[in-house]
């Protein structure tokens, strides 16, 4: 299958073949006070169970799993100092490759540590004078190894995209109520989402899907009205994982074919939903994996009598974590 071919159902079944035996096949939780507080039927995917702490491990292994030899053996580089960095360095760890992570220099500690303890190399850039693009793709040119994206890319999203088959498959086994009708998705650079949508649409066509950002950080819902991608100031959300300024290239078709809708949540509503998984369910959430939850208990979506929700990850650090669920 080429890059040409795009982002398709077989695809997402291949990833999910390449990924067999290696992922978490992480768990789908209920909460009868969650149904509650929402008047439906609540699923979780817990995505924070996932190795290295989120989705993006799935499609980090998946785009490196299909490196050729003489890939391989020059290495990967990629930039992120959060949980697509963390998912690159484990990924290439696991299969004998190179990586070099490109990371900001006043990047949270405990998160370079991670990476770093994944054995990656890391390459600290400055902020104010720097792109991590520009210079990803200078390491990449000199040392001649392959850039792996956060999400423009058809593998990595095929490689999120075996989230939503699980959960098409855990639903019909939990509660016995069958398939979902609601499907919540967070949405950042809409790599994520664009897997999840098709592999949902693929298997439970009468399902709505919605994804979710902060308000502040509303790239893809000012471009899903506008028919064309927006670019927007960068955004200080607390969901650092969707502070995107603008859907990807190739993200941004797939979504705005397949989503339903796309709705925003305020940060207070973010910090909340983490509240409530950490006093209620006993789950730690990450401020980006609890926009969509956000959603439904800020009552910004209504609930369908079965609605499944993606909890993208769980990668904070205690003291952020403390305090942003200590406010109220």
């Amino acid at each position: 299958m080429s890059a040409d071919d795009g982002l398709t159902l077989d695809r997402v079944h291949a990833a999910a073949k390449r990924l067999d035996g290696v992922v978490h096949r992480t768990p789908l939780l209920t909460s009868a006070t969650l149904d509650d507080e929402c008047g439906g039927n609540v699923l979780l995917k817990a995505e924070m169970f996932q190795r290295s702490g989120s989705f993006k491990f799935r499609g980090a292994y998946n785009r490196l799993s299909q490196l050729s030899e003489a890939e391989r053996g020059q290495g990967v580089v990629a930039f992120s100092s959060g949980n697509h960095g963390a998912a690159v360095a484990l990924a290439a760890h696991l299969l004998g490759v190179k990586a070099v992570i490109v990371v900001p220099a006043d990047g949270p500690a405990l998160k370079l540590a991670a990476i770093e303890g994944y054995g990656a190399e890391l390459r600290t850039y400055d902020p104010q004078r720097e792109s991590r693009e520009v210079v990803a793709g200078e390491i990449a040119a000199e040392r001649s190894m392959t850039v792996i994206r956060p999400f423009d890319d058809y593998e990595i999203m095929a490689g999120q995209g075996t989230a939503g088959l699980e959960l098409a498959e855990q639903a019909t086994e939990t509660g016995g109520g069958g398939p979902v009708d609601l499907v919540l998705v967070p949405v950042g650079g809409g790599g994520l989402a664009a897997g999840v949508s098709t592999a949902i649409k693929g298997l439970l066509p009468h399902a709505a899907i919605i994804g979710v950002e902060p308000e502040i950080a509303g790239d893809t819902s000012l471009s899903f009205r506008a028919g064309h991608r927006v670019s927007i100031d960068e955004p200080a959300t607390i969901a650092d994982g969707l502070r995107a300024r603008q859907p990807g290239e190739l993200t941004f078709p797939i979504n705005a074919r397949l989503l339903d809708d796309v709705v925003t949540v305020p940060e207070d509503a973010i910090a909340a939903a983490m509240r409530f998984c950490f006093a209620r369910l006993k789950i730690v959430v990450e401020p980006s994996g609890a926009v969509p939850l956000a959603a439904l208990l800020h009552g910004v979506v209504r609930a369908a009598p079965r609605t499944a929700v993606v909890l993208s990850g769980g990668n904070v650090d205690p003291a952020g974590f403390a305090r942003l669920t200590s406010q109220k």
